[in-house]
């Protein structure tokens, strides 16, 4: 009943300073300031605020809190890890992942179309030619 009232007055303060804003023409800010004075009655009516202060000083809440962000370490810990074992496999000489490129495909490479020149003319122009273009 308290939360109810409490959130319920919050609301009431931030209509007012919307309004006073609405009477100085300013109806974009005072719409935005509307909207987040009916979050505290939003909030209290839904029970989401019962269930923040329940959780608040509840310890097994905390340690849930604690566990997830174990879990989360954990995860991020592993993927580092896996990541790192990628690049020392790839950085051994021969160890290619069992895929071997010609020597004139190398990994990183770039293609000859993204370095421009006018070889790339030539070769669109042969292309259109081709196709009787």
């Amino acid at each position: 009943m308290l939360i109810g009232t409490v959130c319920t007055l919050i609301s009431a303060a931030g209509m007012g300073l919307a309004f006073a804003i609405a009477r100085r023409r300013r109806y974009a800010l005072a719409l935005r300031t509307a909207a987040v004075a009916l979050l505290p009655v939003g909030l209290a009516m839904t029970g989401v605020v019962r269930f923040v202060l329940n959780m608040t000083f509840n310890p097994v809440a905390w340690a849930g809190f604690g566990v997830l962000g174990l879990a989360v370490l954990l995860f991020l810990s592993g993927r580092l890890a896996e990541g790192r074992g990628r690049r020392q496999a790839a950085a051994e000489p021969g160890a290619g992942g069992g895929v071997v490129l010609p020597p004139g495909k190398r990994r990183g490479a770039v293609p000859k179309a993204a370095r421009g020149g006018a070889d790339d003319f030539s070769e669109i122009e042969a292309i259109l030619k081709k196709h009787g273009l």
